[in-house]
């Protein structure tokens, strides 16, 4: 392989690598919302609480696609760069032509490897609720 192509593949590998680590670190950071709002939530768990937890999850569950997308254009962005002769190569990062089907918006957000993170996030501030709810009703 040419010099002037392993570059630009390292380029793309490296934004490839930096979506990867945001989509875990999304993840890692919903968890941690949540369990604070869990522990600073008072023992009757009010609406609010709900709410706030549930929008957190909500936007972090976008920005995990969001995150996803981008991994798979950057990665369909590899696979043509790979294929081109040196003299093709001019070290564009655009993936403007990869943008429908596995590339959209909505096919990151539910992702086979996103979806049942948050929807299992989601139920469990369901159940949560609904715990701390009957548990309260019960003792009183």
């Amino acid at each position: 392989m040419n010099d002037k192509k392993f570059k630009h593949l390292d380029f793309i590998h490296s934004t490839i690598n930096r979506m990867s680590n945001n989509s875990f670190l999304i993840k890692g950071w919903t968890i941690s919302i949540v369990s604070i709002i869990f522990i600073f939530s008072d023992d009757e768990m009010n609406g609010s609480f709900l709410l706030i937890s549930t929008v957190a999850v909500v936007i972090f569950w976008y920005l995990n696609g969001f995150f996803l997308q981008q991994e798979r254009k950057f990665r369909a962005l590899y696979n043509k760069i790979r294929k081109l002769n040196e003299d093709d190569i001019d070290f564009s990062m655009s993936t403007e032509k990869f943008k429908s089907g596995k590339y959209h918006l909505i096919s990151g957000i539910f992702g086979k490897t996103i979806w049942p993170f948050y929807v299992a996030i989601l139920t469990m501030i369901l159940l949560g609720k609904y715990v701390i709810e009957s548990t309260i009703s019960h003792n009183v």
